[in-house]
């Protein structure tokens, strides 16, 4: 993926024309953000060019201090924000599941209307905001990045759902480990991205806490549903996580550039076609041979809304923090799987689990332990000053403009 992006096309009612990447939208209400907080003013102004410096200054002088970011609202933030993507990403999982066990896998099909809602909602909006020339001109320049982002999304949700079909839904959330390998891998090479040493610790933390979590599953034969085929089934897992770590690393370097109502909307753009061609390829024989009832119908419906929560809020976390470390909190995400799964699917909790889901918190903790006072949200190819991001709700730009944000 190249860091170099293309012009971009934005605002509406002026002269169609490229604006470079260092510039970030002014919506129509002059306000900069995202999700309608309040009016923003860019740098170049005298007052805010001085908060600017301030801050920066700030933040030098917090870097390779212990627990500086630990200390700021945002850490909490950002650490309470991890476990409700983990259990959005829980509760579709145990849809699949109980989707599956009602006969009714049907994984392109499931997706469907996740993408159909997003896209009433974002592209709704982006056109609203940049009126249908420029949200054609933005198509027909920057399209390619968002079709391959809205493949490699339609393609892992398609193979993460295949996967319940032929395995366990313990195997299934394995993909966890390698989408974690895949995303470190692809933001060192391609997004220089320089990790410290106690980052890494923290991901190896986490990662035993979660081991403890699946020798807490072995002992009490939680998550074990038979297996049609295992080793089918895992290797669908291994490929679905493949493509989870490169979707991951590609929308966190694009919600950095573009607004996020953008970056969903054209996600969900492109993803609605490629999703239902292949729902109409694959799925004829399981739309065919599935059972529908209303505990379908129900199933489906949690399933839609849970998973367009879940894409709603991942932009914010690939903003204040990273994929990495959006890819860490999900390792929570079993634990949470058997709390629901008590109720559902009459697990056992193992007096283990409380054990290493604090582990897992520590490992996220002990992740941020030697980061600076804005951490991760100053990404590295945005420039020491951010100024080739955009200034929307959770970037650092954001932060150096309106210090006053919330985030």
């Amino acid at each position: 993926m190249s860091h170099q992006g293309s012009s971009n096309f934005y605002g509406k009612g002026d002269d169609v024309g490229p604006v470079t990447e260092t510039a970030h939208v002014q919506p129509k209400d002059g306000s900069t953000s995202d999700y309608g907080s309040g009016n923003g003013q860019g740098v170049g102004h005298e007052a805010p060019e001085l908060v600017h410096s301030e801050l920066l200054d700030v933040e030098a002088r917090s870097k390779g201090q212990w627990f500086s970011y630990v200390k700021t609202k945002q850490f909490w933030i950002v650490l309470a924000l991890g476990q409700v993507l983990a259990i959005c990403i829980t509760s579709t999982n145990t849809l699949s599941q109980l989707l599956a066990l009602e006969g009714n896998s049907i994984p392109a099909f499931q997706t469907f209307f996740n993408y159909v809602l997003l896209n009433v909602v974002f592209t709704s909006w982006t056109i609203y905001k940049y009126g249908f020339k420029k949200w054609g001109k933005l198509i027909l320049k920057d399209g390619w990045r968002y079709f391959i982002l809205a493949f490699c999304d339609v393609e892992g949700n398609y193979f993460v759902v295949l996967a319940y079909r032929y395995t366990t839904i313990l195997s299934a959330q394995l993909i966890n480990f390698w989408a974690i390998v895949v995303v470190v891998i692809l933001s060192l090479i391609f997004l220089k991205v320089r990790y410290h040493i106690t980052q890494f610790a923290g991901i190896i933390i986490c990662i035993g806490g979660m081991g403890i979590l699946f020798g807490s599953d072995h002992l009490t034969g939680n998550n074990q549903f038979p297996a049609q085929n295992q080793v089918k089934g895992d290797l669908f897992a291994l490929l679905a996580a493949s493509l989870y770590g490169l979707t991951n690393t590609l929308e966190e370097f694009l919600v950095s550039k573009r607004p996020v109502y953008e970056v969903l909307g054209q996600l969900a753009f492109w993803a609605m076609p490629i999703n239902g061609v292949q729902a109409a390829i694959f799925d004829r024989t399981s739309f065919r041979n599935a059972v529908w009832n209303g505990k379908v119908g129900g199933y489906m419906t949690g399933y839609t809304l849970i998973l367009s929560l879940f894409y709603s809020l991942a932009p914010l976390m690939f903003r204040l923090s990273s994929a990495a470390f959006f890819n860490i909190s999900l390792l929570t995400g079993n634990f949470w799987g058997v709390a629901i799964g008590k109720h559902v699917f009459h697990f056992n909790i193992h007096w283990m689990y409380p054990i290493a889901f604090v582990l897992i918190i520590i490992g996220q903790v002990i992740y941020f332990c030697r980061q600076s006072m804005m951490a991760e949200s100053v990404k590295p190819w945005l420039g020491e000053s951010q100024e080739g991001g955009h200034a929307g709700l959770g970037t650092a730009r954001k932060r150096v403009e309106r210090p006053s944000a919330v985030v």
